[in-house]
This record gives structure tokens, C-alpha cells and sequence, in this order.
């Protein structure tokens, strides 16, 4: 890969300066213990150690993904530009079901400034592709790669930017040999040009195409960094392979660290690592324990919010039309839906001459109930499928807001098209009764706002659980509230205190009162000459005499409800995350 391939004209490298690193987890067990050291711009450095010694979580420090409980990592040289970071966690986290290009396409439009165009965009996402000998393979959904392409396509998707500093977490694991030691000469020509790059590995053969190599005992405490040929001397090694067993046999845990602490400041050996004094630049940033200032990779250079929304959207629109199982799912489960309510429902319920009261109530709510499922099934599982992209993405400047709302903007029209079909099939069958097209409308809308809200509460959900499974056994968990404390199996007048106030708090009473109130129930019940009429009249109280809007202005504020609900579920998950 040369200078002359890349988009972007070479960036200076980054200097990170570590002093007294700690980290610990929610027991208070230590996983870093008073860690310095320093990385010098250009430099190819290894972090290894034992399972469990805390290399990812070191580099999650030093990337800004985790704040330190304790000491402070300071970014020099070229980190007061934006967006200098680069990170790459372990695992391929990017969409599988778009193409490489596309993937890369949308990546870039997301994390190159604002003012560049679509052009700019494709020159860059074929440069990397180029760099990284993927451009045969750019058509090829990423799902569809192997092992390795994956792999090198994560890396891509951060070398868009060309970042001052790129940090990768355990990059050649699980490659094949000899794309590892390609991926290696890959780092190694970005070291050359100017890049400072942080990685951690389990294979040792790795170490020695690195400047310098970091080693963790398992106490995550710091026992050596220097060149790998003085590491050698140091452990009195012939091969590193071997160093996780000379650290084990040591039966103090801090021997190897203070025996360190004592090799470096005696200055025996030059090219051990200059942690003691800082590496001098521009004025640092730093971000210490108590919270200090921003990464350098979270600051300024973020496209606009509207931009981020329309990318995202047409990303999530995309990803949609791509998955054709999911597509199927989305639109063939409400139609399987409605052919069973064509089933169930008989003709006429509706009819003034020969009402049937129980009937009307029971169609009523399993329409609004329809359309709060329909919502709550496209909302469960569109962010905890997503949570680590969406973890990885933030770090590129992507916003939580509009990152909400493109999947709002993206599934609401195919609710929209789900709910039409629903009332106008139902219509055309007798199953409802015979209103004008304002009736209609005002139908619609309710059933819409139901499933908006519905939706809003799926993502909701999504966004605070860990993973689908735990939102699938949410979902009856919803339901069931919706069914009780509605009013249709036993009107609100009749219920329970508690239950009666349960009941504000469902969406979908709101809806099957509106809709009601627009059927013309009460005007049904009390004109048709049933019997059944005036004792459900009573019984229902003034469940179906408000005005529609005060039911659409109820459904409203549960979508703004349960969307900021979202919003700040997913703050506090990050919050959480970095502390």
C-alpha cells in the first residue's frame, strides 16, 4: 500500500502518553494496575499477556471506548484534529447484509466531513479497497466474505478516514496464517507513513514485525514495553513465545512489574519504553478518571444530524429490501394476520338493523391490538441485533437521535402500508362499519398512531435489553398488559382501582376507544333495538364519547414517551460502558 493509493493526504501520526492506568470491574476486582507508558507517532506496537491480563481493556483506554477509573491518557500531535481515532474491535461488527462497497459507501458518508461529496466518497472506499486487495470482492455481501476478507473489511471501514492512530483488538485471530502475516505488512506500511498503531494478539509471531511490544502480567499489571529484541534480554529469552511462562513462574505478583519499574529507570536499555518523560508536541488532550475532556475521535468532525438521518435511514431502507427473508417477515406476518381476521370476523357485526354489541367490542379491540403488534414485532429487535455496530459507530460521530429516527422513518411507512391494507380489506369484507372517507381516515390514523407507539415502546425495549433472545421473552411480557387493562374483556368502569389506573399507561386502550368513538359504538348500541345496547352503554361509561383527538393526542405522547425513553436508555448503556 503506498501514500500515492490512499484518498486522503497522509496524516501525522498521534503520540499517546499513558500515566498510572486503572481499571476495575463492578466487584472492584483490578484489572489495570498503574500502567505508563507512551507511544511515540509512527510507531507499530503489540500488546500482549495471559487471558484475562486486560490487553483489550487497556486498548479500550487508550482508544477513549472505556474512561479510566484511575490515571490519564493524554493524545498528542495530530489529536486535535477530529476524528484521528481509529478503532477496531475484536469481532467483524459491520452490517453483512450489504455489499462491501456499500458498506464502505455508507461508512464514509457518515465519517467524512460534510462537505464531501459523493465522488470523494467513492474515490476513498475504492482506495481502501484497493489497499486492503479487496476490490475483486467489492460486490460480494459482507456476510457472503470469508474469515479474513471480514476481517480486513472492519479494518476498512476505519482506514476511510485515515486516522492519525488506529487501535486494533486482536486483528489476526482466527486467520489463516498467511493472510495474518498480509494484514501484518498492511499495519506495518501504515506505521511507515505516519500512522501510530496499537494492537493486541495472542500470536506471538506477530510481535516481532512491531516496533515496540507491551506485556501484561495477568494481574493487569505493566511488566515490560520496549523492543521486542530487548524483551528477549530482559525475560532472558530466546523466543517470546515462552514469556507467559516465565511471568507465571514468578510467585511474586509484582516481581516482573517492579523489576521493570527498576530496569527502565536505571536506562540500561535505550529503546525500552520512554513512559517517564512525555513525548512533546502540541498541547495535549487528556482524558482521566473523572471524566476529563473528549477523544480526539469524538470531537467536531461529525457530519450534520440531518445528514446522519437521511444516511441512516436510506442504510436501514437498504439493509431491508436486501434481507428478503426479512422483508417477507415484515410484510407477510400482518397479512397472515389479517387473513385470520377475515376468518375469525363475521360480516355485519356492524349492521344498525341487527347489531351485535359483544362482537362489535371484540373486533374493535383486536384491530387495535393488531396494529400494537405489528409495531411492537418491527420494533423489538432492531437495536439489540445492532448494539455493538451502533457502540463502534458512535465513536465515528454518529448521534443518537437521528440514529432512532431513521428506524422510525424506515419501518413507520411499512406500518403505514400494513394498517391500510388491514382496515381496507376488513372494509371491503363487511367487517367494519359502513363510514364516508373522513370516518375512514380518522380510522387510519388511530390505528397508525397505535402502531407508532407500539413501535416506539419495541425500540424501547430493544435498546435495553443485551440481546434478541431477551427481547423475545418480552414480548408476551407487552402483550399481555395490552389484552387485561384495556377495556375490552372487562371494561376500565369495572375493574379494579389498580387496574383502572394500570390502564392509562396502555397505548392500546387509547386506541380501542378511539376507535370505537369513530365506529359510532355508542350511537350503535343505543339505536339498534339490542338488548345487550344500554347495559354496555353503562357499563363502558364514557370510554367512547371523547374526542378522537384527545385519544391521537394520548397516542402522540406515548411515540415522544417511549422514544426519549429509548434515547436515554441508550445514554446511560454508554455511560455505563465507558465508566
Amino acid at each position: 500500500m503506498t501514500t500515492e493509493q490512499t484518498a486522503a493526504p497522509p496524516r501525522t501520526g498521534v503520540a499517546i502518553v499513558a500515566d498510572g492506568l486503572g481499571q476495575s470491574v463492578r466487584d472492584g476486582r483490578r484489572i489495570l494496575d498503574d500502567i505508563s507508558l507512551a507511544v511515540a507517532p509512527g510507531e507499530l506496537v503489540a500488546i500482549i499477556g495471559a487471558s484475562g491480563a486486560g490487553k483489550t481493556t487497556l486498548l479500550e483506554t487508550l482508544a477513549g471506548v472505556r474512561r479510566p477509573a484511575a490515571g490519564t491518557v493524554a493524545y498528542d500531535g495530530s489529536s486535535a484534529a477530529p476524528g484521528a481515532v481509529g478503532f477496531v474491535p475484536q469481532d467483524d461488527i459491520i452490517h453483512r447484509e450489504l455489499p462491501l462497497a456499500r458498506t464502505l459507501h455508507y461508512a464514509a458518508r457518515l465519517r467524512l466531513p460534510s462537505g464531501t461529496g459523493p465522488a470523494e466518497a467513492a474515490r476513498r472506499v475504492a482506495a481502501v479497497l484497493a489497499d486492503l486487495r479487496l476490490t475483486e470482492r467489492a460486490d460480494v455481501p459482507v456476510g457472503r466474505l470469508s474469515g479474513g476478507e471480514r476481517k480486513r473489511a472492519s479494518i476498512a471501514v476505519e482506514l476511510l478516514t485515515r486516522p492519525g492512530v488506529f487501535l486494533l483488538d486482536e486483528p489476526t485471530s482466527g486467520l489463516d496464517p498467511a493472510i495474518a502475516v498480509e494484514l501484518l505488512r498492511v499495519l506495518r506500511t501504515l506505521a511507515d507513513a505516519g500512522t501510530t498503531v496499537v494492537l493486541t494478539t495472542h500470536q506471538i509471531t506477530d510481535v516481532d514485525r512491531c516496533d515496540r511490544v507491551v506485556v501484561l502480567t495477568r494481574q493487569g499489571r505493566l511488566a515490560y514495553a520496549g523492543t521486542p529484541a530487548a524483551a528477549r534480554e530482559f525475560f532472558g529469552l530466546r523466543s517470546l513465545a515462552e514469556v507467559h511462562l516465565r511471568l507465571d513462574e514468578e510467585s511474586d505478583p509484582a516481581g516482573w512489574p517492579d523489576r521493570f519499574a527498576a530496569y527502565r529507570d536505571t536506562g540500561r536499555a535505550a529503546d525500552t519504553d520512554p513512559a517517564g518523560p512525555p513525548i512533546v508536541g502540541a498541547e495535549p488532550r487528556a482524558m482521566d478518571g473523572a471524566g476529563g475532556t473528549d477523544h480526539p475521535g469524538r470531537t467536531a468532525r461529525r457530519v450534520g444530524r440531518l445528514r446522519q438521518f437521511a444516511l441512516l435511514a436510506a442504510r436501514n431502507a437498504e439493509i431491508v429490501v436486501r434481507n428478503r427473508l426479512t422483508l417477507a417477515i415484515l410484510l407477510g406476518s400482518p397479512l397472515m394476520v389479517l387473513g385470520m381476521f377475515a376468518l375469525l370476523f363475521r360480516p355485519g357485526a356492524f349492521d344498525p338493523t341487527n347489531p351485535r354489541p359483544t362482537v362489535t367490542v371484540m373486533i374493535l379491540f383486536w384491530i387495535a391490538f393488531g396494529g400494537f403488534f405489528f409495531g411492537l414485532t418491527y420494533g423489538l429487535l432492531q437495536i439489540c441485533t445492532e448494539l455493538p455496530i451502533l457502540r463502534r459507530e458512535r465513536l465515528a460521530g454518529v448521534r443518537l437521535l437521528p440514529y432512532l429516527l431513521a428506524k422510525v422513518a424506515v419501518l413507520l411507512p411499512l406500518l403505514a402500508l400494513v394498517d391500510l391494507a388491514l382496515l381496507g380489506v376488513l372494509r371491503a369484507m363487511d367487517r367494519l362499519p359502513p363510514v364516508d372517507g373522513g370516518a375512514f381516515a380518522a380510522l387510519y390514523a388511530t390505528l397508525l398512531l397505535s402502531s407508532a407507539a407500539a413501535l416506539a415502546l419495541g425500540l424501547l425495549c430493544s435498546a435495553a435489553v443485551s440481546d434478541p433472545a431477551q427481547a423475545t421473552l418480552l414480548l408476551p411480557m407487552l402483550c399481555f398488559p395490552q389484552v387485561l387493562f384495556v377495556g375490552a374483556i372487562l371494561p376500565v368502569p369495572a375493574m379494579a382501582a389498580g387496574g383502572r389506573w394500570l390502564s392509562y399507561a396502555m397505548s392500546n386502550r387509547w386506541a380501542f376507544e378511539g376507535l370505537g368513538h369513530t365506529a359510532g359504538v355508542e350511537r350503535l348500541w343505543r339505536d339498534g333495538g339490542s338488548p345487550l345496547g344500554p347495559p354496555l352503554l353503562q357499563t363502558y361509561g364514557d370510554s367512547f364519547s371523547r374526542p378522537i383527538w384527545v385519544d391521537w393526542l394520548v397516542l402522540g405522547g406515548f411515540v415522544l414517551l417511549f422514544l426519549a425513553a429509548a434515547w436515554a436508555v441508550l445514554v446511560r448503556r454508554e455511560a455505563r460502558r465507558a465508566s
